[in-house]
């Protein structure tokens, strides 16, 4: 599946380029494949078993060798401040990989993303748009171009 292949893309280059975590921000309607690229993406930095989605729990954090890699989902977030009382600042360090679908309802609690992904269904196909918003996430989008 071409939307795993990218994530697990994605998690090859900030391994083996980047060398530091990044924080990305999911949009797409539901069913339209975050949680499958950001599986694609914790199985690619070597996470062995199960990614699901984190709807009820807010963030599925996944323990690896030399990485921490989070999968938040906000869509039932009440309210950003919500975020505070989890320790939100506590997810984002230089070896953390953050995956945010909804990140629109953690506004003004988020840092910046240093990508955003736009997912979109159309024609039983996946159409992705990715977009950087620092320099972090310029260097990973011009790796992936390559």
């Amino acid at each position: 599946m071409a939307t795993i292949a990218l994530g697990k893309k994605i998690a090859n280059l900030v391994k083996t380029a980047l060398k530091q975590g990044i924080i990305v921000f999911l949009n797409g309607d539901l069913g339209a494949g975050k949680t499958t690229l950001t599986r694609g993406f914790v199985q690619g930095m070597g996470h062995i078993g199960n990614v699901k989605s984190p709807t009820y729990t807010l963030v599925e954090p996944y323990d690896l060798q030399d990485w921490q890699v989070y999968h938040f989902d906000l869509y039932r977030l009440a309210d950003p401040e919500e975020l505070e009382y989890m320790g939100i600042r506590d997810y984002f360090n230089s070896n953390c990989c953050s995956f945010i679908e909804w990140p629109e309802k953690g506004q003004g609690m988020l840092p910046v993303a240093d990508m955003i992904i736009d997912l979109v269904y159309l024609d039983e196909q996946r159409q992705v748009a990715l977009q950087a918003n620092t320099p972090l996430g310029e260097q990973l989008i011009s790796l992936l171009a390559r």
